[in-house]
């Protein structure tokens, strides 16, 4: 047991020396790495401030030698604009030098020249001095002239212009006449030749212009459809298409009546597709009709450009191709206007190529020398001077221009072309059976009727049928009243009867026609 004791007291000794001297061995480690520490420390921050003072030294060597060569580029700088200025200061001196110069010459030329002035004058008073002397000296010549003669100056001059005169005039006469016949036969030789040569070249057919159109129909059964329950049918067609439809005893047909080709077309073709269709009613009708017009339209369109390309005429402008395309439905005293158009073109074209003129010129004159007669609203003013007009508002050629107006002598003719047309027109029209007077002055008067009618105010539209025997006028619902329609009829029948002329009697329906219309959504 106290041995026990005393290994376990010795045991303990043994630890306590062992931790002390562990401990002073691991202060003495420590402070050896401590130390070691210290003296890398300082070593870094001895390289950092050895190489942080290399860095500084070559950032200010950079810094100088910026600095220096800023310095000599700006000096460099400023010598270039010194040496600017220097030379635009000498430019500047030269100059002035210059001007001076100038001056001084200015002041000796001005008194060079005020002293020629004063030579000129002195000249100018010896001249009227002279001028005066030769004046008086030849008054006394004159007057002992007079004197001796018997007469005065005024009269011997008189006396002899006019023997002069009468020499002249009488010599002139003879050469006239002899130069007027032999032109009068050789120009009338001519002319009759190019004429008689144009006529034979130029084939033409004889005007057919009528005012009925006949619409043909597989069978009688479709009459009744046409003509619709209580007539609404054959109404609403009237109404839409302004012209008249004749359903009568006569088998297989329909007449279609009015005196503008268009309406009569328009009707025919509508006619044909309600018929083909098998939906006959007023609204339907109304569709087709509609329809039917912006065809007519196209169709015009389509037959201008036709024609311009048959007589090769190129560069016409789109207006003036879609009038073009209008003659084909209009009628002057009956003959065809496209037809007579086309032919006066021809004509011209003929013609020019004889004379030696230019033919595109005249051939597009010929065709364009009636277009005043197919514009919408048709002015108050002759139509060759509407046709002037609408010409040069579409840029053509200055000649063709003169031509179309002056071809019945509204305007001066100032182009070689201008005669061929007028030529050629009267030629066209001049033929046997190409016109008839009565279809014109018909037609006119029908126009007049209708334009009568819509002057008044809540007119719509207006139809003259019947052969210009009953006006038909479709007045807006919403503006007009029962009373005031029959107003209005009575007023236009007074304003016919006041301004115009007509046979038998006009009778004037006034149709008011209310509609509703209401849309589900």
């Amino acid at each position: 047991m106290p041995t026990i004791l005393y290994i376990i007291l010795t045991a303990i000794v043994a630890l306590g020396v062992g931790v002390y001297i562990g401990r002073s061995l691991l202060q003495k480690v420590y402070k050896q790495q401590e130390d070691a520490a210290r003296q890398r420390a300082k070593n870094i921050i001895r390289e950092a401030e050895i190489n942080g003072e290399s860095i500084m030294k070559d950032r200010i060597l950079e810094a100088k030698e910026k600095s220096l060569k800023l310095k000599s580029e700006f000096e460099e700088e400023m010598n270039k604009k010194k040496n600017i200025i220097i030379q635009n200061e000498n430019k500047v001196k030269q100059r002035e030098q210059h001007v001076s110069k100038q001056m001084e010459d200015v002041k000796r030329k001005e008194n060079e020249l005020h002293k020629e002035k004063e030579h000129l004058n002195m000249q100018l008073e010896h001249l009227k001095k002279r001028k005066d002397e030769v004046e008086q000296q030849h008054e006394e010549v004159v007057a002992q002239l007079e004197k001796i003669a018997g007469l005065t100056a005024s009269e011997a001059r008189e006396q002899l212009v006019e023997a002069l005169k009468n020499e002249a005039t009488t010599q002139a006469s003879s050469h006239i006449k002899d130069i007027v016949a032999q032109a009068k036969l050789t120009a009338t030789k001519e002319a009759k030749k190019i004429v008689i040569e144009t006529i034979q070249r130029t084939a033409a057919e004889h005007a057919i212009e009528n005012c009925v159109s006949v619409f043909n129909i597989e069978s009688d059964d479709i009459k009744g459809k046409i003509i619709g329950r209580e007539g609404r049918n054959i109404r609403a067609l009237e109404a839409a298409t302004g012209v008249e439809i004749i359903v009568d005893d006569t088998p297989e047909a329909i007449i279609i009546s009015g005196f503008d080709p268009v309406r009569r077309e328009i009707a025919r073709l509508s006619l044909h597709r309600l018929v083909a269709d098998g939906r006959i009613h007023p609204a339907r009708i109304e569709e087709v009709v509609s329809k039917t017009r912006k065809n007519i339209e196209e169709e015009i369109v389509e037959i201008g450009e036709r024609t311009a390309i048959d007589l090769g005429i190129h560069g016409l402008h789109p207006e003036l191709i879609k009038m073009v395309g209008r003659m084909r439905f209009r009628s002057s005293y009956g003959q065809n206007l496209l037809q007579h158009s086309r032919e006066v073109a021809n004509l011209c074209a003929t013609m020019a190529a004889e004379l030696g003129l230019n033919v595109k010129h005249a051939k597009r004159a010929g065709l364009l020398h009636d277009i005043g007669k197919v514009t919408p609203d048709e002015p108050e003013l002759p139509h060759a001077i509407i046709g002037m007009e609408l010409a040069k508002k579409y840029k053509e050629h200055p000649d063709v221009c003169n031509a179309i107006g002056a071809h019945h002598d509204e305007v001066e003719m100032t182009a070689m072309i201008s005669p061929l047309v007028q030529a050629c027109d009267a030629i066209s029209g001049s033929r046997p059976g190409a016109r008839r007077e009565i279809m014109e002055s018909y037609i006119k008067r029908l126009k007049e009727l209708e334009e009568t009618a819509i002057s008044f105010e809540g007119v719509n539209q207006c139809y003259a049928i019947q052969a210009g025997r009953e006006l038909r006028v479709m007045v807006d619902a919403d503006n007009v009243s029962d009373d005031k329609a029959a107003q209005i009829s009575f007023d236009i029948s007074q304003k016919i009867e006041k301004e115009m002329q007509y046979p038998g009697q006009i009778k004037i329906t006034v149709i008011r026609e209310m509609r509703a219309i209401s849309y589900a959504k």
